[in-house]
Protein backbone atom coordinates (compact mmCIF):
# COMPACT_ATOMS: atom_id res chain seq x y z
CA UNK A 1 0.00 0.00 0.00
CA UNK A 2 2.53 2.37 0.64
CA UNK A 3 4.69 1.59 -2.87
CA UNK A 4 1.62 2.38 -4.28
CA UNK A 5 0.88 5.54 -2.58
CA UNK A 6 4.08 6.91 -3.21
CA UNK A 7 3.89 5.37 -7.15
CA UNK A 8 0.82 7.07 -6.88
CA UNK A 9 2.36 10.67 -6.24
CA UNK A 10 4.85 9.55 -8.40
CA UNK A 11 2.41 9.77 -11.43
CA UNK A 12 1.48 13.23 -9.83
CA UNK A 13 4.71 14.86 -9.44
CA UNK A 14 5.67 14.13 -13.03
CA UNK A 15 2.51 14.52 -15.15
CA UNK A 16 1.44 18.04 -13.12
CA UNK A 17 5.00 19.16 -13.33
CA UNK A 18 4.70 18.42 -17.20
CA UNK A 19 1.58 20.49 -17.92
CA UNK A 20 2.26 23.50 -16.20
CA UNK A 21 5.99 23.14 -16.49
CA UNK A 22 6.73 25.45 -19.03
CA UNK A 23 4.32 28.02 -17.60
CA UNK A 24 6.37 27.29 -14.20
CA UNK A 25 9.13 28.13 -15.40
CA UNK A 26 8.57 31.47 -17.04
CA UNK A 27 6.63 32.88 -13.58
CA UNK A 28 9.51 31.28 -11.62
CA UNK A 29 12.24 33.15 -13.98
CA UNK A 30 10.38 36.63 -14.09
CA UNK A 31 9.40 36.40 -10.40
CA UNK A 32 13.05 36.10 -9.22
CA UNK A 33 14.21 38.99 -11.78
CA UNK A 34 11.29 40.97 -10.23
CA UNK A 35 13.59 41.07 -7.10
CA UNK A 36 16.01 43.76 -9.04
CA UNK A 37 13.08 45.56 -10.20
CA UNK A 38 14.15 48.84 -9.43
CA UNK A 39 17.46 48.22 -10.44
CA UNK A 40 16.17 47.11 -13.74
CA UNK A 41 14.22 49.97 -14.33
CA UNK A 42 17.22 52.40 -13.07
CA UNK A 43 19.00 50.34 -15.53
CA UNK A 44 16.47 51.23 -18.48
CA UNK A 45 16.29 55.10 -17.71
CA UNK A 46 19.64 55.93 -17.30
CA UNK A 47 19.02 59.49 -17.62
CA UNK A 48 17.62 59.69 -14.25
CA UNK A 49 21.03 59.99 -12.03
CA UNK A 50 21.64 58.21 -9.14
CA UNK A 51 21.97 61.19 -5.88
CA UNK A 52 22.17 60.90 -2.30
CA UNK A 53 19.57 63.57 -0.87
CA UNK A 54 17.33 63.90 2.22
CA UNK A 55 13.70 63.41 2.15
CA UNK A 56 13.57 66.93 3.46
CA UNK A 57 15.34 68.21 0.53
CA UNK A 58 13.48 66.44 -1.78
CA UNK A 59 10.34 67.55 -0.28
CA UNK A 60 11.40 71.19 -0.40
CA UNK A 61 12.15 70.86 -4.21
CA UNK A 62 9.21 69.33 -4.78
CA UNK A 63 7.12 71.94 -3.06
CA UNK A 64 8.79 74.81 -5.13
CA UNK A 65 8.13 72.61 -8.50
CA UNK A 66 4.16 71.76 -7.73
CA UNK A 67 3.85 75.78 -6.15
CA UNK A 68 5.53 77.24 -9.52
CA UNK A 69 3.70 74.68 -12.11
CA UNK A 70 0.84 73.44 -10.33
CA UNK A 71 -0.86 75.77 -7.67
CA UNK A 72 -4.11 75.13 -8.65
CA UNK A 73 -4.30 71.20 -9.01
CA UNK A 74 -6.60 69.61 -6.45
CA UNK A 75 -4.23 67.06 -5.59
CA UNK A 76 -0.56 66.68 -5.46
CA UNK A 77 1.17 63.00 -5.40
CA UNK A 78 4.91 62.91 -4.28
CA UNK A 79 7.15 59.67 -4.34
CA UNK A 80 10.39 60.09 -2.25
CA UNK A 81 13.38 59.12 -3.99
CA UNK A 82 15.04 56.07 -2.33
CA UNK A 83 18.36 54.00 -2.74
CA UNK A 84 16.47 51.95 -4.85
CA UNK A 85 14.39 54.07 -6.96
CA UNK A 86 16.82 57.60 -6.80
CA UNK A 87 14.19 59.65 -9.30
CA UNK A 88 11.74 61.86 -7.45
CA UNK A 89 8.16 61.71 -9.20
CA UNK A 90 5.68 63.66 -9.24
CA UNK A 91 2.31 64.03 -9.89
CA UNK A 92 -1.00 66.31 -9.79
CA UNK A 93 -4.74 66.41 -10.42
CA UNK A 94 -6.19 69.62 -12.01
CA UNK A 95 -9.53 70.15 -10.98
CA UNK A 96 -12.43 68.28 -12.79
CA UNK A 97 -14.14 70.93 -15.59
CA UNK A 98 -17.32 69.45 -14.68
CA UNK A 99 -19.01 67.33 -11.60
CA UNK A 100 -19.06 63.66 -11.31
CA UNK A 101 -15.57 63.65 -13.85
CA UNK A 102 -11.82 63.25 -12.84
CA UNK A 103 -9.39 65.95 -13.21
CA UNK A 104 -6.13 65.14 -16.04
CA UNK A 105 -3.24 63.86 -14.58
CA UNK A 106 0.18 65.09 -15.30
CA UNK A 107 3.28 63.32 -14.01
CA UNK A 108 7.04 64.66 -14.33
CA UNK A 109 10.01 63.51 -12.76
CA UNK A 110 12.83 65.71 -10.63
CA UNK A 111 16.17 65.51 -9.95
CA UNK A 112 16.36 64.96 -5.96
CA UNK A 113 19.64 67.03 -6.02
CA UNK A 114 19.03 69.82 -8.66
CA UNK A 115 15.50 70.07 -8.98
CA UNK A 116 16.07 69.99 -12.58
CA UNK A 117 13.45 68.02 -14.70
CA UNK A 118 14.36 65.05 -16.18
CA UNK A 119 12.72 63.27 -19.39
CA UNK A 120 13.65 59.33 -18.80
CA UNK A 121 12.99 57.24 -21.79
CA UNK A 122 9.21 55.86 -21.75
CA UNK A 123 9.74 51.57 -20.41
CA UNK A 124 8.31 49.49 -17.83
CA UNK A 125 11.51 48.82 -16.77
CA UNK A 126 11.13 46.00 -14.29
CA UNK A 127 7.48 46.12 -13.96
CA UNK A 128 7.32 44.67 -17.05
CA UNK A 129 8.74 41.27 -15.31
CA UNK A 130 6.82 42.25 -11.71
CA UNK A 131 3.37 42.27 -13.76
CA UNK A 132 4.11 39.35 -16.28
CA UNK A 133 5.22 37.14 -13.03
CA UNK A 134 1.30 37.23 -12.15
CA UNK A 135 -0.53 38.40 -15.21
CA UNK A 136 0.94 36.99 -17.49
CA UNK A 137 0.23 39.66 -20.22
CA UNK A 138 -3.39 39.16 -20.12
CA UNK A 139 -6.56 41.01 -19.23
CA UNK A 140 -7.91 41.03 -15.54
CA UNK A 141 -8.33 38.74 -14.32
CA UNK A 142 -7.54 35.78 -16.32
CA UNK A 143 -3.73 35.92 -15.89
CA UNK A 144 -3.64 36.51 -12.09
CA UNK A 145 -6.54 33.26 -12.49
CA UNK A 146 -3.95 30.59 -14.77
CA UNK A 147 -0.74 32.35 -12.54
CA UNK A 148 -2.71 31.25 -9.56
CA UNK A 149 -3.80 27.72 -10.92
CA UNK A 150 0.26 27.45 -11.57
CA UNK A 151 0.64 28.06 -8.22
CA UNK A 152 -1.33 25.93 -6.89
CA UNK A 153 -0.32 22.86 -9.12
CA UNK A 154 3.07 24.18 -8.22
CA UNK A 155 2.32 23.51 -4.32
CA UNK A 156 1.15 19.99 -5.57
CA UNK A 157 4.07 19.05 -7.21
CA UNK A 158 5.97 19.55 -4.05
CA UNK A 159 4.03 17.95 -1.31
CA UNK A 160 4.38 14.96 -3.73
CA UNK A 161 8.14 15.29 -4.85
CA UNK A 162 8.23 15.06 -0.81
CA UNK A 163 6.36 11.98 -0.64
CA UNK A 164 7.98 10.19 -3.76
CA UNK A 165 11.77 10.52 -2.26
CA UNK A 166 12.10 8.76 0.49
CA UNK A 167 15.41 9.38 0.48
CA UNK A 168 15.20 13.23 -0.19
CA UNK A 169 18.19 14.39 1.73
CA UNK A 170 20.58 11.46 1.01
CA UNK A 171 20.35 12.55 -2.73
CA UNK A 172 20.62 15.75 -1.71
CA UNK A 173 24.60 14.59 -0.86
CA UNK A 174 24.57 12.81 -4.11
CA UNK A 175 25.86 13.97 -7.52
CA UNK A 176 27.26 12.10 -10.24
CA UNK A 177 28.60 14.24 -12.72
CA UNK A 178 28.54 13.25 -16.35
CA UNK A 179 26.36 10.32 -16.27
CA UNK A 180 23.82 11.72 -18.19
CA UNK A 181 19.81 11.39 -16.87
CA UNK A 182 21.56 10.26 -13.49
CA UNK A 183 23.36 13.74 -13.40
CA UNK A 184 20.07 15.52 -14.20
CA UNK A 185 18.27 13.64 -11.85
CA UNK A 186 20.90 14.15 -8.79
CA UNK A 187 20.89 18.18 -9.76
CA UNK A 188 17.12 18.73 -9.82
CA UNK A 189 17.11 16.75 -5.91
CA UNK A 190 19.77 18.87 -5.12
CA UNK A 191 18.06 22.61 -6.09
CA UNK A 192 14.84 21.18 -4.66
CA UNK A 193 16.09 20.06 -0.90
CA UNK A 194 18.66 22.98 -1.03
CA UNK A 195 15.59 25.80 -1.18
CA UNK A 196 13.08 23.80 -0.11
CA UNK A 197 11.90 25.90 2.49
CA UNK A 198 12.03 29.04 -0.25
CA UNK A 199 9.93 26.89 -2.91
CA UNK A 200 7.12 26.26 -0.18
CA UNK A 201 7.21 30.04 1.13
CA UNK A 202 7.24 31.19 -2.04
CA UNK A 203 4.06 29.00 -3.26
CA UNK A 204 2.26 28.89 -0.19
CA UNK A 205 2.41 32.80 0.07
CA UNK A 206 1.19 33.41 -3.36
CA UNK A 207 -1.96 31.27 -2.80
CA UNK A 208 -2.54 33.66 0.23
CA UNK A 209 -1.97 36.46 -1.69
CA UNK A 210 -4.54 36.01 -4.28
CA UNK A 211 -7.06 33.94 -1.52
CA UNK A 212 -9.65 36.58 -1.62
CA UNK A 213 -9.76 35.90 -5.27
CA UNK A 214 -9.74 32.16 -5.35
CA UNK A 215 -11.49 31.24 -2.19
CA UNK A 216 -14.86 33.89 -2.07
CA UNK A 217 -17.19 32.16 -0.98
CA UNK A 218 -16.89 33.20 2.94
CA UNK A 219 -16.65 37.08 1.81
CA UNK A 220 -19.76 36.92 -0.53
CA UNK A 221 -21.43 34.96 2.36
CA UNK A 222 -20.92 37.16 5.15
CA UNK A 223 -21.38 40.36 3.18
CA UNK A 224 -24.11 39.50 0.88
CA UNK A 225 -22.38 39.49 -2.46
CA UNK A 226 -21.11 43.02 -1.86
CA UNK A 227 -17.06 42.41 -2.00
CA UNK A 228 -16.59 46.58 -2.13
CA UNK A 229 -17.94 46.86 1.62
CA UNK A 230 -15.42 43.98 2.39
CA UNK A 231 -12.31 45.68 1.07
CA UNK A 232 -13.33 49.04 2.62
CA UNK A 233 -13.71 47.65 5.85
CA UNK A 234 -9.71 45.86 5.23
CA UNK A 235 -8.55 49.12 3.54
CA UNK A 236 -9.98 51.71 5.50
CA UNK A 237 -9.79 55.12 3.33
CA UNK A 238 -8.27 58.06 4.82
CA UNK A 239 -10.87 60.33 5.48
CA UNK A 240 -9.72 64.39 4.55
CA UNK A 241 -11.43 67.09 4.64
CA UNK A 242 -13.39 69.01 1.85
CA UNK A 243 -12.22 72.21 0.39
CA UNK A 244 -13.19 75.43 2.11
CA UNK A 245 -13.26 77.29 -0.59
CA UNK A 246 -10.93 79.59 1.09
CA UNK A 247 -7.66 80.20 0.29
CA UNK A 248 -4.66 79.38 2.78
CA UNK A 249 -1.22 78.78 3.12
CA UNK A 250 0.54 75.39 2.97
CA UNK A 251 2.79 74.41 5.84
CA UNK A 252 6.62 73.38 4.01
CA UNK A 253 5.70 69.57 3.48
CA UNK A 254 8.99 68.61 5.02
CA UNK A 255 8.02 69.65 8.59
CA UNK A 256 5.57 66.72 8.65
CA UNK A 257 8.14 64.72 7.96
CA UNK A 258 9.17 64.17 11.93
CA UNK A 259 5.41 63.96 13.52
CA UNK A 260 4.75 61.11 10.88
CA UNK A 261 7.96 59.08 12.50
CA UNK A 262 6.66 60.03 15.56
CA UNK A 263 3.49 58.12 14.76
CA UNK A 264 4.99 55.41 13.59
CA UNK A 265 8.00 55.13 16.06
CA UNK A 266 10.48 55.43 14.04
CA UNK A 267 9.23 54.84 10.42
CA UNK A 268 9.85 57.02 7.35
CA UNK A 269 7.79 58.44 5.00
CA UNK A 270 7.55 56.50 1.65
CA UNK A 271 5.22 58.86 -0.26
CA UNK A 272 2.84 62.40 0.37
CA UNK A 273 -0.23 63.11 -1.21
CA UNK A 274 -1.63 66.70 -0.88
CA UNK A 275 -5.49 67.65 -0.80
CA UNK A 276 -6.34 70.96 -1.90
CA UNK A 277 -2.97 72.50 -2.01
CA UNK A 278 -4.12 76.15 -1.91
CA UNK A 279 -6.64 75.78 0.34
CA UNK A 280 -7.67 76.57 4.03
CA UNK A 281 -8.54 72.99 4.14
CA UNK A 282 -5.68 71.58 2.97
CA UNK A 283 -4.94 68.09 3.97
CA UNK A 284 -1.25 66.18 3.71
CA UNK A 285 -1.50 62.42 4.17
CA UNK A 286 1.65 60.85 4.20
CA UNK A 287 2.22 57.08 3.72
CA UNK A 288 4.94 54.65 5.57
CA UNK A 289 7.89 53.18 3.71
CA UNK A 290 6.46 49.40 2.79
CA UNK A 291 10.34 48.34 3.22
CA UNK A 292 11.03 48.80 6.73
CA UNK A 293 9.52 45.41 7.91
CA UNK A 294 8.66 42.06 6.97
CA UNK A 295 4.75 42.24 7.73
CA UNK A 296 3.82 44.47 5.33
CA UNK A 297 1.27 46.96 7.05
CA UNK A 298 -1.69 47.23 4.32
CA UNK A 299 -2.57 50.79 6.39
CA UNK A 300 0.09 52.80 6.98
CA UNK A 301 -1.07 56.58 6.46
CA UNK A 302 -1.35 59.36 8.77
CA UNK A 303 -3.39 62.63 7.76
CA UNK A 304 -2.56 66.35 8.90
CA UNK A 305 -3.83 69.72 8.16
CA UNK A 306 -1.83 71.53 5.51
CA UNK A 307 -1.80 74.30 7.25
CA UNK A 308 -2.40 74.63 10.89
CA UNK A 309 -0.47 71.22 11.45
CA UNK A 310 -2.53 69.74 13.47
CA UNK A 311 -2.85 65.39 13.42
CA UNK A 312 -6.51 64.72 11.88
CA UNK A 313 -6.04 60.83 11.98
CA UNK A 314 -4.47 57.81 11.23
CA UNK A 315 -5.27 54.18 9.92
CA UNK A 316 -5.90 51.93 12.87
CA UNK A 317 -3.22 48.93 14.01
CA UNK A 318 -3.70 46.30 11.73
CA UNK A 319 -6.18 43.05 13.48
CA UNK A 320 -3.99 39.80 13.48
CA UNK A 321 -6.08 38.24 10.36
CA UNK A 322 -4.20 41.16 8.19
CA UNK A 323 -1.11 40.62 9.95
CA UNK A 324 -0.60 37.25 9.05
CA UNK A 325 -1.72 37.64 5.56
CA UNK A 326 1.00 41.47 5.48
CA UNK A 327 3.48 38.23 6.91
CA UNK A 328 2.28 36.20 4.08
CA UNK A 329 2.90 38.95 1.42
CA UNK A 330 5.73 40.59 2.70
CA UNK A 331 7.52 37.31 3.08
CA UNK A 332 7.03 36.82 -0.66
CA UNK A 333 7.69 40.66 -2.51
CA UNK A 334 11.05 40.73 -0.05
CA UNK A 335 10.87 44.54 0.23
CA UNK A 336 12.45 44.22 3.54
CA UNK A 337 14.92 42.63 1.89
CA UNK A 338 18.36 44.34 2.15
CA UNK A 339 20.77 43.78 -0.60
CA UNK A 340 22.50 40.88 0.75
CA UNK A 341 19.20 39.23 1.33
CA UNK A 342 17.44 40.06 -1.88
CA UNK A 343 20.63 38.87 -3.96
CA UNK A 344 19.62 35.21 -1.33
CA UNK A 345 16.23 35.77 -2.64
CA UNK A 346 17.37 36.29 -6.16
CA UNK A 347 20.06 33.15 -5.71
CA UNK A 348 16.96 30.98 -4.45
CA UNK A 349 14.45 31.71 -7.56
CA UNK A 350 17.18 31.06 -9.55
CA UNK A 351 17.52 27.22 -8.16
CA UNK A 352 13.45 27.03 -8.02
CA UNK A 353 13.36 27.86 -11.83
CA UNK A 354 16.44 25.31 -11.96
CA UNK A 355 14.77 22.81 -10.93
CA UNK A 356 11.46 23.35 -13.24
CA UNK A 357 13.89 23.40 -15.82
CA UNK A 358 15.77 19.88 -15.25
CA UNK A 359 12.32 18.34 -14.09
CA UNK A 360 11.40 19.21 -17.82
CA UNK A 361 14.67 17.61 -18.94
CA UNK A 362 14.72 14.25 -17.02
CA UNK A 363 10.67 13.60 -18.26
CA UNK A 364 11.52 13.82 -22.45
CA UNK A 365 14.70 12.21 -21.80
CA UNK A 366 14.00 9.18 -20.33
CA UNK A 367 11.22 8.88 -23.06
CA UNK A 368 13.59 9.58 -25.78
CA UNK A 369 16.00 6.33 -24.94
CA UNK A 370 13.22 4.66 -26.39
CA UNK A 371 13.68 5.99 -29.60
CA UNK A 372 17.27 6.25 -29.72
CA UNK A 373 17.55 3.82 -32.47
CA UNK A 374 15.32 4.93 -34.65
CA UNK A 375 16.26 8.48 -33.64
CA UNK A 376 12.55 9.60 -34.72
CA UNK A 377 10.44 11.50 -32.29
CA UNK A 378 6.88 10.54 -31.93
CA UNK A 379 5.00 13.80 -32.54
CA UNK A 380 4.24 14.58 -28.96
CA UNK A 381 8.20 13.67 -27.70
CA UNK A 382 8.86 16.13 -30.31
CA UNK A 383 6.63 19.09 -29.26
CA UNK A 384 7.76 18.90 -25.83
CA UNK A 385 10.95 19.05 -26.98
CA UNK A 386 10.22 22.34 -28.84
CA UNK A 387 8.28 23.92 -25.77
CA UNK A 388 11.31 23.00 -23.85
CA UNK A 389 13.78 24.60 -25.92
CA UNK A 390 11.56 27.85 -26.20
CA UNK A 391 10.29 27.80 -22.56
CA UNK A 392 13.91 27.97 -21.38
CA UNK A 393 16.62 28.83 -23.48
CA UNK A 394 14.08 31.12 -25.33
CA UNK A 395 12.86 32.91 -22.93
CA UNK A 396 16.57 33.54 -22.07
CA UNK A 397 16.84 34.68 -25.39
CA UNK A 398 13.52 36.98 -25.11
CA UNK A 399 14.62 38.83 -21.46
CA UNK A 400 18.04 39.76 -23.25
CA UNK A 401 16.24 41.42 -26.28
CA UNK A 402 14.00 43.05 -24.30
CA UNK A 403 17.17 45.13 -22.36
CA UNK A 404 18.85 45.47 -25.77
CA UNK A 405 15.54 46.71 -26.72
CA UNK A 406 15.76 49.31 -24.14
CA UNK A 407 18.81 50.84 -25.85
CA UNK A 408 18.31 51.05 -29.37
CA UNK A 409 14.88 51.83 -29.65
CA UNK A 410 14.82 55.19 -30.21
CA UNK A 411 14.09 57.69 -27.23
CA UNK A 412 11.50 59.48 -28.56
CA UNK A 413 9.15 57.01 -30.47
CA UNK A 414 6.01 56.59 -30.08
CA UNK A 415 4.92 54.41 -27.47
CA UNK A 416 8.51 53.02 -27.13
CA UNK A 417 7.58 51.25 -23.84
CA UNK A 418 4.68 49.05 -25.51
CA UNK A 419 7.44 48.07 -28.50
CA UNK A 420 9.39 46.81 -25.67
CA UNK A 421 7.25 44.81 -24.59
CA UNK A 422 6.57 43.33 -27.94
CA UNK A 423 10.04 43.12 -28.99
CA UNK A 424 10.41 40.71 -26.02
CA UNK A 425 7.32 38.35 -27.13
CA UNK A 426 8.77 38.68 -31.10
CA UNK A 427 11.85 37.33 -30.43
CA UNK A 428 10.43 34.39 -27.99
CA UNK A 429 8.19 34.09 -30.50
CA UNK A 430 10.84 33.41 -33.25
CA UNK A 431 12.88 30.86 -30.71
CA UNK A 432 9.53 28.45 -30.83
CA UNK A 433 9.66 28.83 -35.01
CA UNK A 434 13.99 28.30 -34.70
CA UNK A 435 12.95 24.87 -32.15
CA UNK A 436 11.03 24.00 -34.79
CA UNK A 437 13.57 24.38 -37.41
CA UNK A 438 16.63 22.98 -35.53
CA UNK A 439 16.23 19.07 -34.10
CA UNK A 440 17.33 19.01 -30.31
CA UNK A 441 20.61 19.66 -28.95
CA UNK A 442 21.74 22.07 -32.10
CA UNK A 443 18.58 24.15 -31.24
CA UNK A 444 19.74 24.59 -27.50
CA UNK A 445 23.37 25.09 -27.99
CA UNK A 446 22.11 28.07 -30.59
CA UNK A 447 20.29 29.66 -28.04
CA UNK A 448 22.24 29.29 -25.37
CA UNK A 449 25.13 30.81 -27.64
CA UNK A 450 23.07 33.65 -29.01
CA UNK A 451 22.01 34.36 -25.24
CA UNK A 452 24.90 34.11 -24.03
CA UNK A 453 26.45 36.99 -26.64
CA UNK A 454 23.50 38.96 -25.86
CA UNK A 455 23.64 38.71 -22.13
CA UNK A 456 27.72 39.59 -22.24
CA UNK A 457 27.42 42.23 -24.95
CA UNK A 458 25.12 44.44 -22.77
CA UNK A 459 28.19 46.25 -21.04
CA UNK A 460 29.47 47.02 -24.19
CA UNK A 461 26.04 48.32 -25.52
CA UNK A 462 25.14 50.38 -22.64
CA UNK A 463 28.81 52.04 -22.64
CA UNK A 464 28.02 52.60 -26.80
CA UNK A 465 24.62 54.25 -25.93
CA UNK A 466 25.06 56.05 -22.62
CA UNK A 467 27.57 58.22 -21.02
CA UNK A 468 27.21 55.46 -17.91
CA UNK A 469 29.38 53.07 -18.99
CA UNK A 470 30.71 50.27 -16.50
CA UNK A 471 33.67 52.26 -15.76
CA UNK A 472 31.88 55.37 -15.07
CA UNK A 473 28.80 53.90 -13.34
CA UNK A 474 31.80 51.98 -10.37
CA UNK A 475 33.90 55.37 -9.96
CA UNK A 476 30.47 57.36 -9.81
CA UNK A 477 29.29 54.82 -6.84
CA UNK A 478 26.04 53.68 -8.95
CA UNK A 479 26.13 50.19 -8.17
CA UNK A 480 22.60 49.80 -9.38
CA UNK A 481 23.70 50.06 -12.90
CA UNK A 482 27.68 48.75 -12.32
CA UNK A 483 25.36 45.80 -11.01
CA UNK A 484 23.42 44.92 -13.78
CA UNK A 485 26.08 45.33 -16.17
CA UNK A 486 28.08 42.94 -14.35
CA UNK A 487 24.99 40.26 -13.72
CA UNK A 488 24.40 40.36 -17.43
CA UNK A 489 28.33 39.83 -18.50
CA UNK A 490 28.30 36.93 -15.58
CA UNK A 491 24.94 35.46 -17.00
CA UNK A 492 26.76 35.49 -20.29
CA UNK A 493 29.62 33.42 -19.21
CA UNK A 494 27.24 31.52 -17.66
CA UNK A 495 24.79 30.57 -20.40
CA UNK A 496 28.42 30.51 -23.03
CA UNK A 497 29.83 27.39 -20.83
CA UNK A 498 26.27 25.81 -21.15
CA UNK A 499 26.29 26.21 -24.67
CA UNK A 500 29.63 24.79 -24.50
CA UNK A 501 29.30 22.01 -22.43
CA UNK A 502 26.01 20.64 -24.11
CA UNK A 503 27.89 21.04 -27.57
CA UNK A 504 30.84 18.91 -25.96
CA UNK A 505 28.46 16.51 -24.65
CA UNK A 506 26.95 16.07 -28.30
CA UNK A 507 30.15 15.54 -29.80
CA UNK A 508 31.08 13.24 -27.28
CA UNK A 509 27.68 10.95 -28.06
CA UNK A 510 28.56 11.02 -31.66
CA UNK A 511 31.49 8.40 -31.67
CA UNK A 512 29.49 5.51 -29.59
CA UNK A 513 26.45 6.06 -31.84
CA UNK A 514 28.81 5.66 -35.00
CA UNK A 515 30.66 2.26 -32.88
CA UNK A 516 26.93 1.05 -32.68
CA UNK A 517 25.76 1.58 -36.04
CA UNK A 518 28.98 0.10 -37.48
CA UNK A 519 28.27 -3.48 -35.01
CA UNK A 520 24.70 -3.35 -36.34
CA UNK A 521 25.54 -3.12 -39.79
CA UNK A 522 28.60 -5.90 -39.73
CA UNK A 523 26.07 -7.96 -37.56
CA UNK A 524 23.49 -7.34 -40.67
CA UNK A 525 26.05 -8.68 -43.11
CA UNK A 526 27.36 -11.79 -41.30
Amino acid sequence: MKEGFRQAMAWLHTWTGLIFGWLLFAIFLTGTLAYFRAEITHWMQPEIPARSVSAEASLTLAQDYLQQHAPSASRWLIELPSTRDPGLSLRWQQAPAEPGKRGQFSKITLDPQAGAEVQPRSTLGGEFFYRFHFQLQMPYPWGRWLATLAAMVMFVALISGIITHKKIFKDFFTFRPRKGQRSWLDGHNAVGVLVLPFHLMITYSSLVIFMSMVMPASILATYKGDTDAFFGEVYPATNTPSAAGKPGRLRPLATFLEPAREQWAGGQAGSLAVNNPGDAHASVTLERDGAEGVVYDFGREVTFNGVSGELLGKTPAQPIPMAIAGAFYGLHMGHFAGPVLRWLYFICGLAGTAMIGTGLVIWLGKRQLKHAKSAVLPFELRLVEVLNIASMSGLLVAVAAFFWANRLLPAGMAERADWEVNSFFIVWGLSILHALLRRGRKAWVEQLALAAVLFCSVPLLNALTTPNSLGVSLVQGDWMMAGFDLTCLGSGLFLAWAAWKMQRAGQAGVVPRQRARAVTLEREVT
